[in-house]
C-alpha cells in the first residue's frame, strides 16, 4: 500500500473493482479507439472519396481493429509531455501502431467526439452496474419483508409510539423508495444518447466539407456511429459538447438512490438503538476501542455518510450545466471529472453496503414484543371503549374516563418509572363493565396492525415480483465489504 500520496477512499475502501474499472483510464482510452474505428468505418461506408478514390480502405479499418486493445501508453504519455493535449497524443500513438491508417484517425472530428461520447458510454455502463445492485437490494428487502410480514411491531410517528405495524410492512416502505429510484433510473437509461460527431460548434461543418454538401449522406453519420456503439441514437442538436444537463439527470438518479439508502440506514440505526433489529456484526468485529461491549451500526452509519456525499455531489453537475457559455466552455472539465466519477463510485459503495446490511439483518422478536406490549394498552383503548359500549356503557363517559386513566398510567411510566398499569386501572374502575380477563384478551398485537400483512403480500406480489421476474438474470449478487 502506498503511504506517501493521497489515494481516494472511494477506490481504496468503498467502491467495487467493477465500478472502478468503468471509470478507469484503460476503459476510457479503449473506448476512444472503438469510437475512432466507428467513425472511420462510417466514413468509409458512406463513400468518402477524393477524386473518385476512397479516402479510407478496409485495409486501414483492419489495421485499426488489430490494435484496438493493445494501447501503447508509453508513446501516448511521452507525446502528451510535448503537445499538452491528451486526445492528439493518443491519435499520434494509435497512428504509430497503424501507419496505413494514421492519416485518417479522427478525421472530421473534434476532441469532444471521443471525450463526450466516451463519457456517455461510461455513464451508461455505470448505470447498468448500479441498476444490477439496486435490483438485488430490492430483492433482499422483498425477502426480508415477506419473512417478517406478520411480526407486529410498534410503529412511530415523530419517533413517538403510534399504531402498530409489522416489521415486514416497514421494510416495504424502504423497498418502495428503491423501486421509485429504479423507475427513474430506467427512464434516464432509456433516454441516454451519444453526442455523435457534431464538430467544433455542433454545426458539422467539417463533414459538409468532407462530403461536398451532401446533406443526405451527412445525416447518416450520427445514426451509423450510434448503432456501431450500441445506442439508439445521438442527440439531435448540440454545441461542441452534449448538454451538461445530461450529467445532471444522471447524478440526480444517484442522489435519489442515496436518499433512499440514507432513510433506510437511519431507521436501522434507530432500531438497533432500541435493540429490535441489528445489522450484521462479525464474530471478531470491534464496536468500540473503549467500550468492548458495544455493537455500533457502523455499516448503516457508513451508508448515511456516503449517501450525504452523493446527495450534495449532485449539485456540481447542475451548477456546471447552468454556467456553460454558448457552444462550450472548459470550466466543466475538472469539475466533471470529479463529480460524475465520484458520484458513481460512492453510490456503488452505498449499494454494496445496503446489500450486505439487508442480507444479514437480525430481528429480535422478544424485544419487539416487549416494547409493543408496554405501549399496547394505550393503543387498545378505542377497542376497549367500543367493547364496553356494546355491554351497555356510555361512549362519552367512557372516553373521558379512559383519558383520565391514561394520564395516570402515563405518569406512572414517565414520572414513577413503573410499568404501564392502564389495564389494571381500567379493570378496577366501575365505569367499565369488563374485567382483567377480558382486557387481557384484547392485548393480542396482531389485532392492531390493520391490513399490514395483506398490504405486504399485495405489494410484493403485484408490484415487486413482476420487476424481479423481469430481472431474474441479475439476481443473486453478494457484496464484499472492504472495511
Amino acid at each position: 500500500m502506498e503511504t506517501n500520496r493521497y489515494i481516494s477512499p472511494l477506490s481504496e475502501r468503498y467502491a467495487s473493482k467493477e465500478m472502478q474499472y468503468i471509470f478507469s483510464q484503460d476503459m476510457k482510452f479503449r473506448t476512444w479507439r472503438k469510437l475512432w474505428i466507428a467513425l472511420a468505418e462510417t466514413e468509409m461506408e458512406l463513400g468518402l472519396n477524393e477524386d473518385g478514390k476512397p479516402v479510407i480502405t478496409q485495409e486501414m479499418i483492419d489495421e485499426l481493429k488489430a490494435h484496438a486493445e493493445d494501447i501503447n501508453y508509453d508513446v501516448a504519455r511521452e507525446r502528451e509531455k510535448q503537445v499538452r493535449h491528451d486526445v492528439m497524443s493518443h491519435v499520434y500513438a494509435y497512428g504509430q501502431q497503424c501507419p496505413k491508417a494514421a492519416g485518417i484517425i479522427h478525421l472530421g472530428a473534434t476532441s469532444c467526439y471521443v471525450g463526450d461520447n466516451t463519457d456517455v458510454i461510461i455513464m451508461r455502463e455505470g448505470l447498468q452496474l448500479i441498476r444490477k445492485k439496486l435490483v438485488n437490494v430490492i430483492y433482499e428487502l422483498s425477502k426480508f419483508a415477506d419473512a417478517n410480514k406478520d411480526l407486529p411491531t410498534l410503529a412511530f410517528t415523530h419517533f413517538q409510539p403510534a399504531q402498530p405495524t409489522t416489521v415486514g410492512k416497514r421494510a416495504t416502505l424502504w423497498c418502495n423508495e428503491f423501486m421509485m429510484d429504479l423507475e427513474d433510473l430506467d427512464y434516464v437509461l432509456s433516454t441516454l444518447k451519444l453526442l455523435g460527431s457534431k464538430g467544433t460548434t455542433g454545426t458539422q461543418a467539417s463533414f459538409r466539407e468532407l462530403f461536398n454538401d451532401d446533406n443526405e449522406t451527412i445525416d447518416k453519420i450520427d445514426p451509423l456511429i450510434a448503432k456501431k456503439m450500441g445506442f439508439d441514437g445521438c442527440v439531435p442538436v448540440s454545441g461542441q459538447t452534449y448538454s451538461r444537463k445530461m450529467d445532471t439527470r444522471v447524478c440526480n438518479i444517484l442522489a435519489g438512490i442515496a436518499a433512499s439508502a440514507h432513510k433506510m440506514s437511519n431507521d436501522i440505526r434507530l432500531l438497533q438503538h432500541l435493540k429490535e433489529v441489528e445489522e450484521p456484526f462479525e464474530k471478531n468485529q470491534i464496536g468500540s476501542s473503549a467500550m468492548a461491549y458495544k455493537r455500533n451500526p457502523m455499516r448503516s452509519e457508513r451508508i448515511a455518510s456516503l449517501s450525504r456525499y452523493v446527495m450534495i455531489d449532485a449539485l456540481n453537475p447542475a451548477i456546471t450545466s447552468a454556467t456553460q457559455w454558448f457552444e462550450r466552455t472548459l470550466d466543466d472539465s475538472a469539475n466533471k471529472r470529479l463529480s460524475v466519477a465520484e458520484g458513481f463510485l460512492a453510490t456503488d459503495g452505498v449499494l454494496d453496503l445496503c446489500l450486505n446490511v439487508v442480507d444479514g439483518l437480525v430481528v429480535y422478536p422478544k424485544v419487539i414484543e416487549k416494547r409493543l406490549r408496554s405501549e399496547l394498552p394505550f393503543m387498545a383503548t378505542e377497542n376497549i371503549m367500543m367493547d364496553a359500549v356494546k355491554l351497555g356503557g356510555n361512549r362519552q363517559e367512557l372516553h373521558e374516563r379512559i383519558r383520565q386513566l391514561s394520564m395516570e398510567a402515563g405518569k406512572n411510566v414517565k414520572v414513577e418509572g413503573k410499568e404501564n398499569n392502564l389495564l389494571e386501572l381500567i379493570a378496577e374502575d366501575d365505569t367499565f363493565p369488563v374485567g382483567m380477563a377480558e382486557l387481557e384478551e384484547s392485548m393480542i398485537p396482531s389485532k392492531y396492525v390493520g391490513r399490514s400483512v395483506y398490504q405486504v403480500e399485495k405489494y410484493l406480489s403485484e408490484v415487486v415480483q413482476p420487476v424481479l421476474d423481469a430481472n431474474k438474470d441479475l439476481l443473486g449478487m453478494t457484496a464484499e465489504i472492504n472495511v
